[in-house]
């Protein structure tokens, strides 16, 4: 399956792009591609991140499907 990511605030520029596509097994949860992308972008540990999958909020233990999109960033403050 292809799922796609998003990056945001300072994810993206970790990743050094806004959008990739990742293929995955089937049975793969949000913390898989999260793995992953920590593997090519070390940096990306260093920060707390949020996942929305779908643009509703999600934890690493969501299931994934075909075309799916995956948002990671960093938590946004405001006043």
């Amino acid at each position: 399956m292809t799922v796609q990511v998003l990056f945001f605030g300072a994810t993206a520029d970790i990743a050094g792009k806004r959008l990739i596509e990742v293929d995955l097994p089937d049975d793969s949860k949000a913390s898989d591609v999260l793995e992953r992308l920590i593997a090519d972008h070390p940096r990306l540990d260093n920060h707390r991140l949020h996942l929305s999958v779908n643009q509703e909020f999600a934890n690493g233990d969501k299931s994934l499907n075909d075309g799916d999109e995956l948002a990671i960033f960093t938590a946004v403050s405001g006043g």
